[in-house]
């Protein structure tokens, strides 16, 4: 406005001021909310800031935790992966990333991210050890994989019992391999174990097209035709 003072210029300034003041006013109010908790409010305050700052790297972050606290994973990754772009060597972005993967099971998803922090940053603690956990995860699954191609059921079980075993909690991969368990039992005409395994997934997740096909072909084994 000093350098160049007339009634246009003047009523933009004013305007962009008005703005500025607005913005800050919803910026205090969603770390308010945050604060307290109510992550859905924060959302809509961010989502109206994020509209003007588009570039803002720490709003997206705050987004993406309550994102994670609302439960809403896919949305959390969409606003983490444009704060890691963002920001230079945005490790924290990354690292977040990959453990939402892991939790979700895709494992081959969260290496890859995990790798790229570890990229920009080598001796981050954090990563380095979501990365040890996750390649010994997915070279056991990978390697149960190839023994169920190659006809080897019995080993593919003994190693699926090795994922369930490094990774108990995130009960995804516990599913995912009780259904793999089944399915090789069903191959290796183990009628009755592949049943009451794929029944227990069943449980879980009911329309699990591939343990219903292992069952189905387990009760042909047993000549348990109706079911």
């Amino acid at each position: 406005l000093k350098s160049n003072p007339s009634n246009n210029e003047e009523k933009e300034a004013q305007t962009q001021l008005t703005k500025s003041d607005e913005l800050q006013r919803l910026h205090s109010q969603a770390l308010s909310a945050y604060q307290q908790e109510d992550y859905e409010a924060a959302i809509s305050l961010l989502d109206e800031i994020l509209a003007v700052c588009v570039w803002d790297a720490e709003l997206r972050e705050l987004r993406a935790e309550c994102y994670i606290k609302e439960g809403e994973p896919s949305k959390a990754i969409s606003d983490l992966k444009a704060a890691a772009k963002l920001k230079n060597d945005n490790t924290e972005a990354f690292y977040k990333i990959s453990r939402i993967y892991y939790q979700l099971g895709d494992h081959e998803l969260s290496l890859s991210e995990v790798r790229e922090c570890l990229k920009l940053d080598q001796d981050h603690k954090q990563c380095f050890s979501l990365y040890k956990q996750v390649k010994k995860l997915n070279k056991q699954i990978e390697s149960a994989e190839e023994l169920i191609r190659e006809g080897r059921y019995e080993d593919a079980i003994n190693k699926y019992d090795s994922v369930m075993k490094t990774e108990p909690e995130v009960t995804v991969y516990s599913t995912r391999a009780k259904e793999r368990i089944c399915h090789c039992l069903s191959k290796n005409q183990q009628a009755t174990e592949a049943i009451k395994l794929c029944t227990e997934v069943l449980q879980l997740e009911p329309t699990n097209v591939n343990a219903l096909k292992d069952r189905a072909e387990a009760y042909l084994l047993e000549d348990m035709y109706e079911e």
